[in-house]
């Protein structure tokens, strides 16, 4: 680490110490503190009645979010709003009584006051809290040490803070320039990456998954310039970087070979249009359908509402059901039966009218009925039938017709038989009728007396 001038520093904060202190005890310090405090108590009393008027009529604005955010945060920064007003009135009121030297502390005061008001206001395009704060305190400490002219000392103190890896010299000052310049780059990437995203899923002649693998594609690729634009722009030597990049890909390789062969079946689902957005698919015990496909895991919505993150692996490894890949046309199968009295051809025909009196029920193909068997009980029939909107689900279906089933055999007197059973006894077995009186009872089948109890 380079060496620090330590008597230097000390010097340097010792005279500002001094200069400060000389310019506080000045009455006109006092007097433009006391107009600071008292525009922003009117400021935030007045914000009292006026800011919750203004909130409501701002969120009347309808299909806007992202200008109704910005004005939301204006509307609940009012009291900035107002102090500012009023500081920058005292100010020219100030300029035109006294000297301008008198009023050096208003402009301070409302200099830094309107950096920091535009840059918490503007922060609120990014929908992450704690991020937005600390990027927001990030950029105002930057154009703070610009409005109090301390940049140059700031960053040759940075500079300072510093250590040498080979030809490379790595400083505090560099490492926070080069954290920027990235995060800078690739929001500008991701930006760029989700507006040709969303261009791309405007074109209904492309197909689903083209459109997706054409939009990851972009968006990785501006993600890599961004990063590359942005090491070179911070001076960083990329030929440098190969054996060490070289290295920490073997180990990267080892520790996210999951990750990485996710990320290529992700791929090659998208290229072979295998599955694709809108799809109904069974995967083991899942069954939904496709919601998103990612770089990662492709998100399956099941009837129940519960939303599956399945790795894209296991859509390449694994048997999968896609229930919708060549057409959405699925055929259902329903087993019934009824009693041997029943005319099996009046049965079959009243089984085609029942499925095909509900709606999801396709009339074409038609729904069909075949007699299957000569059951132990009964007359063995499957019902098959075609629906075109298995994402609709296949058990309420099923469970419509099964209804339907009943209510027309119902109607037509064909009866469901229960299963017959016959058992054999082996040993006679002798039958009483509890009805009868007994003969040998002494009360002609009445109650028995109660016994006297023993002395």
């Amino acid at each position: 680490m380079d060496t620090i001038d330590i008597p230097n520093m000390v010097q340097t904060v010792a005279a500002l110490f001094n200069a400060g202190r000389s310019y506080a005890v000045q009455p006109w310090t006092f007097y433009q503190l006391l107009i600071v405090a008292a525009c922003y108590g009117a400021g935030w009393a007045i914000s009292l009645k006026v800011e919750p008027w203004l909130e409501v009529r701002a969120r009347t604005i309808k299909g806007k979010p992202g200008l109704l955010r910005v004005i939301i945060a204006v509307m609940r920064r009012i009291d900035w709003v107002l102090f500012l007003v009023f500081l920058a009135a005292a100010r020219v009121t100030l300029l035109e009584l006294t000297w301008p030297s008198r009023t050096y502390l208003l402009s301070l005061i409302f200099a830094l006051a309107s950096a920091w008001l535009a840059i918490t206001v503007f922060s609120r395009i990014i929908h992450n809290k704690t991020l937005a704060r600390l990027i927001a305190l990030i950029i105002f400490g930057y154009v703070a040490l610009g409005i109090l002219d301390l940049r140059p000392e700031a960053a040759a103190f940075l500079d300072r803070l510093a250590f040498q890896v080979g030809d490379l010299r790595i400083s505090l000052l560099f490492v926070l320039r080069t954290v920027v310049v990235t995060a800078g780059f690739l929001w500008i990437a991701n930006l760029l990456g989700n507006f040709f995203d969303t261009r791309i899923h405007r074109f209904e002649d492309l197909s689903p998954s083209f459109r997706v693998l054409a939009g990851k594609f972009i968006k990785i690729s501006l993600i890599m310039v961004a990063v590359m634009m942005a090491l070179s722009s911070t001076g960083i030597d990329l030929t440098a970087l190969t054996v060490f990049s070289g290295a920490v890909g073997v180990g990267l390789g080892f520790g996210l070979q999951k990750v990485v062969s996710n990320f290529i079946s992700g791929v090659i689902i998208l290229a072979d249009r295998s599955i694709k957005p809108g799809d109904t698919i069974a995967l083991g015990e899942t069954f939904g359908w496709i919601r998103e496909l990612r770089a990662r895991f492709v998100s399956v919505i099941t009837r129940d509402g519960r939303e599956y993150l399945i790795p894209n692996e296991d859509f390449i490894t694994h048997q999968v059901v896609n229930w919708s890949f060549s057409d959405k046309l699925v055929r259902l199968d329903i087993e019934f039966g009824v009693s041997y009295d029943s005319d099996p051809h009046e049965a079959s025909k009243l089984a085609i009218h029942a499925a095909s009196s509900i709606d999801r029920v396709l009339k074409s193909p038609s729904p069909v009925c075949w007699m299957t068997a000569f059951g132990s009980s009964s007359l063995d029939f499957k019902l098959r039938f075609w629906i075109s909107d298995p994402q609709a689900g296949l058990t309420n279906v099923r469970g419509k017709v099964f209804l339907a089933l009943w209510d027309v055999f119902k109607e037509n007197g064909i009866k469901i038989p229960y299963p017959h059973r016959e058992i054999i006894m082996t040993n006679p077995v002798e039958v009483v009728n509890r009805d009868e009186p007994d003969a040998e009872s002494p009360n002609d089948g009445g109650p028995a007396p109660d016994n006297p109890k023993p002395d």
